[in-house]
């Protein structure tokens, strides 16, 4: 078959990598992994998480917020919200609005629509994004998630340009559907700074990947139940193993549609943040117990997109 000598030829591997190697990846501190907690959403969430991190004593790194969209909160709370992350050494990677969920259009919402991906539609819509971000910007956020691939070519040219701040990162939400070797490049050559792949992928599926990348990977590795509900708890170290540098994403709960919603009561909120820390808890413990050789960040490492307000 010509098949396997094509991907070569273009530099990809031509199979899932099932000797499982170690990966030669490591964060800039050393570590294999770090922990990123989403649905971090107003500023009652952030408390909870901060305290409960303390009580804990546990390392926790990234947090995906405002998946309800960004817009949703006002300046002084958004301002606080990055003095309060900045102060407890947390990189905050923001969501902006719109949110194609709930943008005119309909589409998405359907069983078979959804299958299109998630896009921001429309240039007005573009537009509001970018004023979105900017906005953000404003009161020292650094970090966005991103879903769509030409909303990235633009920031990235923005940040080439110096448009951007130099400092900024994006994310590659789990919404954009990538999962092969020929995604994670594309991904990484646009200007990444970390990539979620789809949550179903094998250890080998994750190790073609890493031989072919060198961004992160944020890796689910507690579920929505939308999405299947995996736990691949007893499972991290050898994640870590195979895919280091890579984030541990704890993501519990019925769907995304059903949580993040500007309704939800915060006081709910808050009880999942706690909780998933105490996952985070518990994550570091089995990483520690399957192989002690598996290293994870302390608080804080110094090339964090912490927020600067």
């Amino acid at each position: 078959m010509r098949a396997a000598e094509w991907l070569e030829k273009v530099g990809l591997p031509s199979g899932d990598d099932y000797a499982l190697p170690d990966s030669p990846g490591r964060f800039p501190d050393g570590a294999h992994y770090r922990i990123e907690i989403s649905g971090i959403e107003r500023l009652s969430t952030l408390e909870a998480l901060i305290d409960e991190m303390n009580r804990q004593g546990v390392a926790v790194h990234r947090l995906i917020s405002t998946v309800m969209g960004a817009t949703l909160l006002t300046r002084s709370e958004l301002r606080d919200f990055a003095q309060m992350a900045a102060e407890a050494r947390l990189e905050i990677i923001m969501t902006p609005g719109p949110r194609p969920q709930w943008d005119l259009g309909k589409q998405i919402a359907t069983p078979e629509g959804a299958v299109s991906g998630l896009r921001i539609r429309g240039a007005d819509n573009l537009r509001y994004l970018l004023a979105d971000i900017e906005r953000c910007l404003e009161v020292g956020f650094r970090g966005f998630l991103v879903w769509d691939e030409g909303v990235l070519a633009v920031l990235a040219e923005l940040k080439d340009r110096g448009v951007l701040p130099p400092d900024v990162t994006f994310k590659i939400s789990i919404f954009g559907g990538h999962a092969n070797p020929a995604g994670a490049r594309m991904l990484e050559r646009m200007g990444a700074g970390t990539f979620n792949p789809v949550v179903d992928l094998t250890l080998p599926q994750l190790a073609a990947i890493r031989r072919t990348v060198k961004l992160p990977m944020d890796l689910h590795v507690y579920l929505f139940e939308s999405f299947g509900g995996q736990n691949r708890f007893w499972e991290t170290a050898e994640l870590a193993r195979v895919a280091a540098p890579c984030y541990f994403k704890i993501e519990p709960g019925v769907s995304v549609g059903a949580l993040y919603k500007p309704w939800v009561a915060p006081d709910s909120l808050a009880f999942l943040a706690r909780e998933k820390v105490r996952h985070a808890a518990i994550i570091q413990e089995l990483v520690g117990r399957v192989n002690p050789s598996i290293r994870g960040s302390l608080q804080g490492p110094s090339d964090l997109a912490l927020p600067r307000p």
